[in-house]
């Protein structure tokens, strides 16, 4: 049989996430009389780890896909979707336009090198764009003072047929901990956008699921959010979780016990000796390890469910092994089920924090030798993917 280590990727799980986000915008859009924001669900990095297929079928019912990879972008069009595309880093070579161009794609205009490039190309069609303006973040877009004259040759452009729908875009850098640094930035995004029409989008997802914060743009103005990770029912906040938000995950890896070790009063387990047991310890071993894409910092005490009982890890993660105390579990033996994060088990963001990263990373470095299981929407087949599906 094979080893027995799974991710199930659950598509009703992603449909009940974007439908949860997309009805509190709902809500507070009717509470204030206003036009609620049109949604970016972000599929990028292989929606997550999630595999573009299930990106696909999970947020059918988004307006839009954003995503970084332009093969990730002409996947899309060849599955069939039809709707908006944008390209969050946008082009990184002009013969990229081509393919923009071909494929009805939006793209972010962050640089004067990327608008030299809409400058020398001649797309059949006018290509929609995204001035992506810097506002505190300091990774990508222009910088405040350089934005309008950036916003000046972007609409000479639309004039002459090369630009289609234009328009602008920032990202916050402390959505998920700063409310006031979040509102300085949107204040410089308003500044620096007000002779710029056209739709507007800053919300990621901290942003998006921080109440009112997309009411901040006037009225006026029709806008995107872009949420990401918590339409995989992972939480952008330390304080608050993806449970006490309403998002339920998207992902679950499952593994079994393959071993059982009565470790003494003063035995260590694993490479290292990182746990010493100070007491008699039932010590269980699961098919999961590091070279899986668990966390090798992960360490001891991390939370672990076996069997349906909530316990830790001990010890050091090994490439294909990791070491849980049975001692409380009774009854778990070899065959015992193991949910190292997701339904029924400890969340990716608990799991992420005690070994002191996100749950992001997690789910995006989950091995491509891990076999994945998806769970269908209502009334569709299930199926067993190959691991290149999942890119």
């Amino acid at each position: 049989m094979p080893r027995p280590i799974t991710a199930t990727i659950s598509i009703p799980a992603m449909q009940h996430n974007l439908r949860h986000v997309t009805e509190s915008l709902h809500r507070q859009a009717r509470e204030c009389g206003r036009e609620p924001p049109r949604v970016w669900a972000v599929i990028k990095a292989g929606a997550y780890g999630h595999g573009i297929d299930q990106g696909l079928r999970g947020f059918a019912a988004a307006d839009g896909l954003a995503m970084l990879d332009l093969s990730e972008a002409v996947a899309c069009r060849e599955a069939g979707w039809a709707g908006p595309i944008m390209l969050l880093e946008g082009c990184f070579d002009t013969s990229d336009i081509d393919i923009v161009d071909t494929y009805g794609l939006t793209v972010a205009v962050h640089c004067e090198d990327q608008l030299r490039m809409l400058e020398q190309a001649a797309p059949r069609g006018p290509v929609d764009v995204k001035l992506k303006i810097n506002t505190g973040m300091n990774r990508l877009g222009f910088a405040a003072g350089a934005a309008a004259a950036a916003w000046r040759r972007l609409a000479a452009l639309r004039r002459g047929g090369v630009v289609g729908e234009l328009g602008t875009m920032t990202h916050f850098s402390r959505a998920d901990d700063d409310a006031d640094a979040t509102r300085a930035q949107l204040s410089v995004f308003l500044d620096c956008t007000a002779d710029m029409p056209g739709p507007a989008s800053v919300c990621n997802s901290a942003a998006t699921l921080t109440s009112g914060l997309w009411l901040g743009l006037p009225s006026a103005r029709p806008q995107w959010v872009r949420p990401g990770i918590c339409l995989y029912g992972s939480s952008p906040f330390e304080e608050r979780s993806a449970g006490q938000l309403g998002l339920r995950p998207a992902m679950t890896l499952t593994s079994r016990i393959i071993a059982v070790q009565e470790c003494p009063a003063g035995g260590s387990v694993g490479y290292g000796h990182r746990f010493t047991a100070s007491v008699p310890t039932r010590v269980g071993i699961v098919a999961c390890g590091y070279a899986d894409g668990y966390p090798r910092h992960a360490g001891t005490g991390t939370p672990v469910t076996v069997a349906g009982r909530p316990t830790i890890l001990l010890g050091r993660i090994s490439m294909d092994m990791l070491a849980v105390d049975l001692t409380q579990v009774e009854g778990a033996g070899i065959g015992a089920p193991v949910v190292l994060w997701g339904e029924g088990g400890p969340s990716v963001d608990a799991v992420a924090e005690a070994a002191g990263t996100v749950g992001y990373e997690l789910l995006c470095a989950l091995a491509p030798r891990v076999p994945r299981t998806v769970v269908p929407a209502a009334g569709a087949a299930g199926r067993t993917c190959e691991p290149e599906e999942m890119q």
